[in-house]
C-alpha cells in the first residue's frame, strides 16, 4: 500500500515539474537523435571511463526541441550486460528520462547542461535455470553536459556525459541491500536530426 501511495505522490511531482517548465517558443526546432555510448563508473561493469576493456554497448534515441536558449527531451537508453561479464548471469539497465535544457543558441556549435528525472529499470537473471530474477523499477535523476555540433539547418552530432543517480535503494530477488542506491556515468554520442 506505501509503494502504491509512493507512486501516485511520483507521478504527481513529475506532473508538477512538468507544468512548471518553461514554455518552449513556437521558432525551437525539433529533434531526434539516436544515440550510442558505455556506462562507466559506480555500479556498471566498466570502473573508470578510460582504460576498461569491458565496455557495453548503451544505445537509445532522444526525441526533443531546441529553442534559442532552453529545450526539452525524452531520452530512451538500454545497456545489455550493465553489471559486466558475469558467468551464469545477465543484466541489463533501461533509462527513461525527462530532461530539461540550457542550451544557448550561439551558431553551429551549441554547448548544453541537460538535468532530468525518470526511470531506471534494472534487470539481473541467474541463467540457466532462470529460476533466480530481479527487477527493479527505481525513480532517479540524471544530470551532464556536451555539445552539439550543427552542419546545416537540419544534421548534426551530439556528444555527452551524463550521471544517472536512483533515489531509491537497489534490491536483489526482492531484498533491500541497505545503502546502494544505483548510479552510474554514461558517454555516449548521436547523429541529430532537426526537422
Amino acid at each position: 500500500m506505501v509503494t502504491r501511495s509512493f507512486t501516485a505522490v511520483r507521478c504527481a511531482v513529475l506532473l508538477a515539474a512538468f507544468l512548471c517548465l518553461p514554455a518552449v517558443p513556437a521558432s525551437a526546432q525539433a529533434y531526434i537523435a539516436p544515440l550510442a555510448g558505455f556506462n562507466f563508473g559506480g555500479d556498471s561493469g566498466c570502473p573508470e571511463i578510460t582504460d576498461c576493456d569491458d565496455k557495453r554497448l548503451n544505445a537509445g534515441v532522444a526525441l526533443g526541441v531546441l529553442g534559442n536558449v532552453f529545450g526539452f527531451e525524452e531520452e530512451f537508453a538500454y545497456a545489455r550486460d550493465f553489471f559486466g561479464d558475469t558467468p551464469g548471469a545477465s543484466s541489463s539497465v533501461l533509462t527513461v528520462m525527462t530532461n530539461a535544457m540550457f542550451a544557448p543558441n550561439i551558431g553551429p556549435v551549441r554547448p548544453f547542461v541537460v538535468a532530468g528525472v525518470g526511470l531506471i529499470k534494472t534487470h539481473v537473471e541467474l541463467t540457466p535455470s532462470s529460476v533466480l530474477t530481479s527487477d527493479n523499477n527505481h525513480f532517479g535523476w540524471n544530470l551532464g553536459g556536451g555539445l552539439f555540433i550543427f552542419f546545416g539547418e537540419h544534421l548534426g552530432i551530439r556528444g555527452d556525459i551524463r550521471y544517472f543517480h536512483s533515489f531509491q535503494d537497489f534490491e536483489l530477488l526482492g531484498v533491500e541491500l541497505g545503502d546502494t542506491k544505483l548510479d552510474f556515468g554514461r558517454a555516449a554520442g548521436a547523429v541529430v536530426f532537426r526537422f
